[in-house]
């Protein structure tokens, strides 16, 4: 009987211990990562500070006419970690700009997904999850300066503004979806806030960014 038991509470561990959901982590935002974050300079570089609070480290981003991004090379198995999970915070938006033209293309805080598709980065498709100031979430749109990259937002300064919010979205759908692309690994992700196209002023933070199997 105690065999049984023991055999019981076994397979209940195991089983527990397989169910738990498997994530693999974007972003660390520790000194050592941000020394060697890959930056893509447009215009000026926009300054980025690390910080922490109760929920961990965080990244603090402010432009003002300036547009830079951090990024780096990760592999992620989107058939294993499809779901790309991000808390953010926009402390100052860039409300009244029309971030669909070229003029106004600008966000507080945005991450890419990157895939690579070709030889060359300008044949990456990637998809530029947003934190819009002035769009409706679930809204997308192409890129006014490339085809290759669609705009999708995920929060709004419209429900949430200078507030925490944490959000969820399935990548290896949405690049079914916004570029009719079967794809099972991402190749990069990347961090910027940018405002060289409006010049208004932008803060906001970045927070525990991981992909995670549900």
């Amino acid at each position: 009987m105690i065999k049984i038991f023991s055999l019981v509470v076994l397979l209940t561990t195991l089983f527990n211990f397989g169910s738990f959901a498997e994530e693999i982590q974007a972003f660390n935002f520790t000194k050592e990562e941000f020394d060697n974050l890959t930056v893509r300079k447009i215009k000026k570089k926009t300054k980025y500070t690390l910080g922490s609070n109760d929920n961990g480290n965080f990244l603090k981003a402010e432009a003002e006419g300036q547009a830079s991004g951090l990024g780096k090379e990760i592999l992620i198995n989107l058939n294993k970690t499809p779901f790309l999970n991000i808390t953010w915070k926009v402390e100052k938006d860039l409300s009244g700009i029309d971030e669909k033209s070229k003029k106004g293309h600008d966000y507080a805080a945005r991450v890419f997904v990157i895939k690579k598709t070709g030889s060359t980065a300008l044949s990456n498709r990637a998809i530029n999850y947003v934190f819009s100031s002035n769009e409706e979430i679930g809204q997308y749109w192409r890129s006014p300066f490339t085809k290759k990259s669609i705009d999708y937002v995920l929060a709004t300064t419209k429900t949430n503004n200078n507030e925490w919010v944490t959000v969820k979205t399935n990548v290896k759908k949405d690049f079914k979806k916004l570029h009719d692309l079967d794809v099972n690994e991402l190749n990069g992700v990347a961090i910027m806030t940018d405002t060289d196209n409006s010049k208004i002023k932008s803060i906001a933070y970045y927070q525990n960014i991981y992909f995670s199997s549900e």
